[in-house]
């Protein structure tokens, strides 16, 4: 095995999940992360199976069972809330030994990742520290800046995994660019706490209405989230405000009054879909959101970036093993 480990840049699940499952296979890996610590609002909210079975063999799929919970489907509704089409699935486990869709909070995920990263030998992160450079030479060499201390240091690695997200530095440094599929819309994403239950089908709404479209969904035991097609025009701040809020989301409050709604996040996000059109240069990777973007329509976007991490990881473990 190689002396100098694989430098992973980026904490998020992307990296956490590629660095895991090296250290299954034998790999030391370095995770660097600016951040100090898990980044706490919501984003991500859903994994299928087949990513629940990734989590599995990287040691986190008894934590994961018990903090997600089975979601009955997607229900496509027209501008009046009737249903065009609906697309059932099991709570039950399916072949891949666990339900179909599965609903979480993403700082939830986040943190039982990093707990089973301090528990894995192999593994190690750094948090405070900025990657400023990469270069795909042999061996590829990452230069980092602490941001306590402004100190510049240079790291030889056995391969760089760049998962560091859609404003990739990783992703620049070896030339790639974006490719753009021409799905660009503005949306409000609200994220709720709810104590009184609103009585909506416990599944994926998606209202497919051409004046705004819309999503709802439960997250959590009294957690829910929607989100809104803005209009050109329209700002987040317009829509969140207070009166502008209720109205939108009395379709599904009901007789529930505005204010037992706690809005713990609301923010406008720009969907897109996006392809790099590289994503290797040497040892040098890209993963997750550094190399794809996807709109969130059917929940895939982190699931790809888990997909990279595992994918890719045996196999570069294989290179750098002799194996292969």
């Amino acid at each position: 095995m190689p002396s100098s480990p694989v430098v992973v840049v980026g904490a998020g699940p992307t990296g956490v999940m590629a660095a895991l499952a090296l250290a299954v296979a034998g790999v030391d890996a370095l995770l660097l992360e600016r951040h100090d610590d898990v980044y706490a609002l919501p984003r991500a909210v859903h994994l299928d199976d087949e990513v629940c079975r990734l989590l599995q063999g990287v040691g986190v799929g008894p934590a994961f069972e018990a903090i997600r919970r089975p979601a009955r489907g997607l229900r496509l509704l027209d501008a009046e809330h009737r249903t065009l089409a609906e697309f059932p699935r099991s709570p039950e486990p399916g072949r891949h030994g666990h339900p179909q869709a599965n609903l979480f909070d993403q700082p939830d995920l986040e943190r039982l990742l990093r707990a089973q990263l301090a528990a894995t030998p192999g593994v190690r992160l750094r948090t405070s520290v900025e990657v400023v450079a990469v270069w795909s030479g042999s061996p590829p060499v990452v230069e980092l800046r602490h941001r306590g201390t402004g100190r510049v240091e240079r790291l030889e690695a056995a391969a760089v995994l760049g998962c560091d997200g859609a404003d990739s530095l990783v992703r620049r440094s070896v030339g790639a660019r974006w490719e753009d599929l021409r799905f660009t819309e503005r949306w409000l994403v609200v994220d709720v706490r709810c104590a009184s239950p609103l009585g909506a089908w416990d599944g994926v709404h998606q209202v497919c209405d051409p004046a705004r479209a819309a999503t709802f969904l439960r997250v959590g035991q009294d957690r829910y989230r929607w989100e809104f097609a803005l209009r050109d025009g329209e700002s987040a701040q317009d829509l969140a405000r207070p009166d502008r809020l209720a109205a939108l989301v009395r379709p599904w409050t009901g007789g529930v009054p505005s204010d037992r709604l706690e809005v713990l996040r609301s923010s406008e996000y720009v969907f897109r879909a996006r392809l790099a059109d590289r994503w290797q240069s040497g040892r040098v990777f890209l993963l997750g959101d550094a190399a794809h973007q996807t709109p969130p329509f059917v929940g895939q976007g982190l699931g790809a970036g888990l997909r990279d991490a595992a994918n890719l990881s045996w196999k570069l473990a294989a290179v750098l093993s002799g194996r292969a």
